[in-house]
């Protein structure tokens, strides 16, 4: 909105200094202040507020043993309420809004706080189970498959099917060469093959953020990690300079994404003043549903997305220990026949518990050590995910 308002008065009245709203990285920087600024004003009385009318408390299981959980269990949740108003409302002031990829942007971030609200809200009014899990990935198919029709369609959006590979010189991959074996079909058709991948990567990726995020702070530290190196790799695709330099792939006006991109940050890193060790609000899956699913869809549009192992590797390893876990104990359940109700023997467990935070959790290392060491994991995998733009 203010984007407009300064072109206006530059045009139109040639008001000094009005002409730098048309610099992405000042208003770039605009919206990560002023994301950090609503967090910082409107998080204590939102947390008063969440306290004494309504009173919504995340679930937190006392029983596992796990550090501070009677504590946890008192804490307020659905903080995402928060961390979405603090992304939303810079994008809408410092970016062109009638830009195709901050629309979706915008949508997918609507979208997956609304699925994630619901959810916390049933939690605490219907049924501490919340939303049924079918259900939640109902929702995330349907965005992967509104952001796939909508990117492979929309006349704005050039070479829908391509994406970037790393490690290799010609980097650019098309998906129409993995339906090659189609003949002359594969160039009608193999839209429906990126539609499928984008469903994969949007629920794997949101499912896998609302797993991390488990203990203080570790969540919200990954997330604004991911998002810093997200700004900058929608910065060098979006500049023709920039994108020539490094031999990727030029995407006009994708630039525009680091104004929301630094609002995330901004949001993500302000909650972090509330919600470190000992955390005075949870996200709730009103956050983290979203950030997940705002990273997935944000690295599609800058056509990154098969960085998002390495950028993600924090999001992946939590999500495989909770599959290894989970198949290992049913193979030995099955193997041993053990009756309902009787659990696996922690010895024969792949973790001591998943997620993986919670494994180190178990083995005796305080919170604030795990958390700590996630993060620093995460900016070395980060600057790892920029250094692909040139290790080829």
């Amino acid at each position: 909105m203010l984007y407009y308002l300064f072109d206006w008065f530059d045009k139109t009245m040639n008001l000094p200094g009005a002409g730098v709203f048309q610099y992405i990285s000042f208003r770039s920087a605009a919206s990560m202040v002023t994301s950090l600024l609503i967090m910082l004003l409107l998080g204590r009385p939102f947390i008063r507020w969440m306290q004494n009318k309504l009173g919504v408390m995340d679930e937190v299981r006392t029983e596992l043993g796990l550090e501070g959980a009677a504590r946890k269990a008192q804490t307020p949740t659905m903080g995402g309420l928060l961390i979405l108003t603090a992304i939303i409302v810079p994008t809408l002031l410092f970016a062109k809004l009638d830009n195709i990829y901050i629309q979706i942007m915008l949508a997918t971030t609507v979208w997956l706080g609304l699925l994630g609200f619901l959810d916390d809200y049933l939690k605490k009014t219907r049924s501490k189970a919340g939303l049924p899990g079918k259900y939640k990935v109902l929702g995330q198919v349907i965005l992967g498959l509104a952001v796939g029709i909508l990117l492979t369609f929309h006349p704005d959006i050039p070479s829908p099917l391509k994406t970037t590979i790393p490690f290799v010189k010609n980097n650019e991959f098309d998906y129409t060469w993995l339906v090659s074996w189609m003949g002359p079909w594969a160039e009608k058709y193999a839209w429906i093959l990126f539609v499928a991948v984008i469903v994969l990567i949007v629920t794997a990726v949101s499912n896998a953020s609302n797993l991390t995020d488990g203990i203080d702070g570790i969540a919200t530290g990954v997330a604004a990690v991911n998002g810093g190196a997200l700004a900058l790799l929608a910065w060098v695709s979006g500049n023709i300079i920039m994108a020539g330099y490094l031999n990727i792939m030029y995407l006009p006006n994708i630039g525009e994404l680091a104004i929301f991109s630094t609002a995330f940050v901004g949001a993500t890193l302000g909650f972090l003043w509330f919600n470190t060790h000992p955390a005075e609000i949870f996200m709730g899956d009103t956050g983290s549903l979203a950030i997940g699913g705002i990273i997935a869809v944000f690295a599609i549009l800058i056509r990154k997305e098969l960085l998002l192992p390495i950028l993600c590797g924090i999001y992946l390893v939590e999500d495989l220990s909770v599959i290894i876990q989970t198949t290992a104990c049913k193979r030995y359940r099955r193997k041993h026949h053990l009756p309902n109700g009787v659990i696996v023997p922690i010895e024969k467990r792949p973790f001591l518990m998943s997620p993986l935070h919670h494994h180190y959790q178990k083995k005796g290392i305080a919170e604030e050590k795990v958390v700590m060491r996630f993060i620093i994991i995460a900016i070395l995998l980060a600057i790892f995910t920029l250094s692909t733009l040139k290790l080829r």
